[in-house]
C-alpha cells in the first residue's frame, strides 16, 4: 500500500471506508489511519472531506463519462441517432468498466447507494460529477421520446439510472437468480439486454387515468 502515491492511498482508503460505513459515519481520523497519512495530507490534496468525496467519484466515473460523451458526439455527427443507440452510448461504457474492475465498480456503487439512502448534503458534489453528461444525454433521450410527457420521462430516467447502479453494485445477483443461465462475464449481452429493457420502459405508453381517479 505504501508504494502508492499519497493521493491514491487516501482515495483507496476513503472508498473502502465509505463503502463499508458511509460518508457521514467515517471520521477523518479513521481515514488517515487507514491510509497511513496525516490530516494535513488530506487537506493538501482535497481541501475538505467533501472535496475528497468528489475526487473519489470523479476518479472512477470521470473517464466513463468522457467515453459516453465521445460516443454521443460520434452518433450525433453521423446523423440523428436512435433511442437504442443513445442508450448504448450511456450504458456501454459503464458496464464495460464494471467488467474490467468488478471490485472497484461494486465498491463505488456501494458508496453511492449509501449516499442516496442517507440523502446527505454532500450529494451535491456527486451530482456535479454527472452534470456535463446529463446536459448532453437528457436532451438526446428526450428528443427520441416525443410522446412521453415531461413528468413521466424524468421518473423513467430516474428508474433507469437505478437499474444501471444496482447492476454494478451486485453484478453476481443475476447469475444466482438465473441459476447460472446468465453469464455475468458476457458484458456485451448485458449491455444489449439493459438497452432493450430501458428503451422499453422509456417508451411505454402512459396509461390514461380512470374516471374515478380523474374525479378524485
Amino acid at each position: 500500500m505504501t508504494d502508492k502515491p499519497t493521493k491514491e492511498r487516501i482515495l483507496d482508503a476513503a472508498e473502502r471506508l465509505y463503502a463499508a460505513h458511509g460518508f457521514a459515519e467515517t471520521s477523518l481520523r479513521q481515514l488517515t489511519n487507514e491510509a497511513a497519512v496525516n490530516l494535513a495530507a488530506v487537506h493538501y490534496h482535497f481541501g475538505s472531506k467533501e472535496g475528497l468525496f468528489k475526487a473519489l467519484v470523479e476518479r472512477r466515473i470521470g473517464p466513463i463519462n468522457e467515453e459516453r460523451i465521445a460516443l454521443l458526439d460520434e452518433l450525433e455527427a453521423s446523423g440523428r441517432p436512435t433511442l437504442e443507440a443513445v442508450l448504448e452510448a450511456l450504458v456501454g461504457p459503464l458496464l464495460r468498466y464494471g467488467a474490467r474492475d468488478r471490485e472497484g465498480a461494486a465498491q463505488l456503487f456501494q458508496v453511492i447507494g449509501r449516499l442516496n439512502l442517507t440523502d446527505q448534503a454532500h450529494a451535491r458534489e456527486f451530482r456535479e460529477v454527472f452534470q456535463r453528461t446529463a446536459e448532453r444525454f437528457v436532451p438526446a433521450l428526450r428528443r427520441e421520446l416525443p410522446g412521453v410527457d415531461e413528468e413521466s420521462f424524468f421518473w423513467r430516467l430516474n428508474f433507469s439510472i437505478a437499474v444501471m447502479a444496482m447492476t454494478l453494485c451486485d453484478p453476481s445477483r443475476v447469475a444466482h437468480l438465473s441459476e447460472g443461465a446468465c453469464d455475468i462475464h458476457d458484458t456485451e449481452s448485458a449491455v444489449r439486454h439493459m438497452v432493450i429493457f430501458i428503451a422499453a420502459g422509456l417508451r411505454a405508453e402512459v396509461p390514461q387515468a380512470s374516471s374515478e381517479e380523474a374525479e378524485s
